[in-house]
């Protein structure tokens, strides 16, 4: 069916209202667009992933609501930045994460409390190091590890004292030396290895 429509992409019009939803896929990707914009409703998931390919990004409001998860995604991967936070609420994380990837510095605060760790992952990853004293508390020591390693080295020195080794030996490739020496202890060889390469190349 793609070979006959690329071959005869006139013909395409006449299978969008075909009962099978492949063919109606398939057509959706080379019917005129002013045809395509009806089955935004359509019946079939599929279909209207392939509609939300085609529609202008303007137009792609109308299916951020969508019940398909994979339809939203590509809505999100394809709205305008400035219609971005219209999504950031969305019940699936994953949703979210493309949101998140997105999404203007400016905006990303409104993240920074999300309750899936892969999208404040993903905040902690985007957010200018000024800002990222906002996920120093964060309850997953993946999102805290993120932040040692990007922030300001007075935001990392904060990170010193977790409770979990990684996040204490990104802190301490970070932070100031002279806050990075009270590690010099530290209960893991692998923080104490670090703190003492640090002194080392101080020197």
């Amino acid at each position: 069916m793609d070979r006959f429509f690329r071959a005869n992409p006139d013909e395409a019009v006449h299978y969008l209202g075909d009962p099978h939803w492949e063919r109606r896929a398939i057509a959706v990707r080379y019917a005129p667009l002013m045809d395509v914009r009806a089955l935004c409703a359509d019946r079939d998931e599929v279909v209207r992933r392939v509609v939300a390919t085609r529609l202008p990004p303007e137009e792609l409001p109308r299916l951020r609501r969508d019940p398909d998860r994979e339809v939203r995604i590509t809505v999100a991967q394809r709205l305008p930045v400035d219609d971005l936070l219209s999504m950031a609420g969305d019940v699936d994380y994953m949703v979210r994460v493309i949101v998140a990837r997105r999404l203007s510095h400016g905006r990303l605060p409104r993240l920074v409390k999300d309750p899936e760790r892969e999208v404040r992952k993903t905040v902690a990853l985007r957010l200018p190091a000024f800002a990222l004293a906002k996920l120093i508390d964060d309850p997953e020591p993946e999102v805290r590890r993120i932040v040692a390693e990007r922030a300001l080295p007075h935001d990392a020195a904060r990170l010193l004292a977790d409770e979990d080794w990684t996040v204490r030996y990104a802190a301490a490739e970070h932070a100031p030396l002279e806050d990075v020496r009270a590690l010099l202890d530290d209960p893991e060889a692998e923080v104490r290895r670090m703190v003492w390469q640090r002194i080392a190349e101080a020197d």
